[in-house]
């Protein structure tokens, strides 16, 4: 329950009752990755076990953030949750940094030491048919004396990697507007630019699908195409993971201005997004530049 206050007062701090949300949470996470390292292994039920996790975590997520909202909408929240929150959304966004960055390392480690220590005298005699090149220099060379690897092409920058960091620039510069007009009062302009945000997203998502299946299908990459493919797929997969997330947090966001929520001086509900979403864009530069250039 609440903290004790009078009426028509915001409380100084909100003490939440008693919840059962985070088990729930954990419960479904629990069997997400216990299906999903059953079924990489071969057993048929994990994906069945997957999507129960996603059904039990989706429902558990459903049915929090509607509290929370209900809560927010009441009145209960006071400047020192909206502090709160803004720390916890700042650790979070640090957290997914430290995510990406350790893909990032992974990357540079393999590419910049390992495939360079690999090709050198020493290994040569272990290896003598072992080709010391990243696959982006010399496409089509899998690096694989043992033959395990099938030939593969790369993934270039050329058409599609390129319109995608052109709508997520876009997808950044409308949601800044739509910012701007939420904090001028302007409701109607607010909902068309979050609208139209959403709508870069989703064509965002639609392309990389599109992207994959031209990997799979014409350029034999695959996600055991070598350190190349698991990369390429590990690094582009999450972001575009993280993409799916930021859309639908703007999707409900959007929903939630069109019922009346959020004001100009308080909508971090709306800023937490924005911020999730402009690191979604910084990430994409950096896998645009290193990935498909480089």
């Amino acid at each position: 329950m609440s903290a004790a206050t009078q009426h028509g007062q915001t409380p100084y701090y909100f003490v939440p009752e008693p919840s059962r949300f985070p088990v729930m949470a954990a419960t479904g996470l629990f069997f997400v990755i216990f299906g999903a390292g059953q079924w990489i292994n071969g057993a048929g039920w994990g994906k069945y076990s997957l999507m129960l996790g996603l059904a039990i975590w989706a429902f558990t997520m459903f049915q929090w953030f509607g509290q929370a909202i209900r809560e927010s909408e009441s009145g209960l929240y006071g400047d020192r949750i909206d502090t709160s929150f803004r720390w916890s959304m700042s650790w979070f966004i640090f957290s997914e940094v430290m995510f990406f960055g350790a893909f990032f390392g992974a990357l540079f480690w393999s590419r910049l030491y390992t495939i360079p220590v690999l090709g050198n005298l020493q290994n040569a005699i272990l290896w003598p048919d072992f080709k010391a090149v990243w696959p982006s220099v010399a496409a089509g060379a899998t690096a694989s004396p043992a033959g395990i690897v099938e030939p593969f092409l790369t993934m270039g920058p050329w058409p599609i990697p390129t319109i995608n960091t052109a709508l997520l620039l876009t997808s950044g510069v409308t949601l800044t507007i739509a910012h701007h007009a939420l904090i001028a009062g302007k409701r109607a302009k607010t909902v068309a630019w979050m609208w139209i945000t959403v709508a870069l997203g989703v064509l965002f998502l639609g392309l990389q699908a599109y992207e994959y299946m031209h990997a799979y299908q014409d350029l034999n990459l695959r996600l055991d195409s070598g350190i190349y493919g698991s990369t390429f797929f590990l690094l582009t997969g999450f972001h575009g993971f993280h993409v799916f997330v930021g859309m639908l947090m703007l999707l409900f966001i959007t929903l939630r201005l069109m019922k009346g929520h959020f004001t100009p001086d308080r909508h971090f509900g709306f800023e937490g997004a924005a911020w999730y979403w402009h690191f979604v864009d910084v990430v994409w530069l950096g896998l645009y530049v290193i990935i498909y250039w480089f």
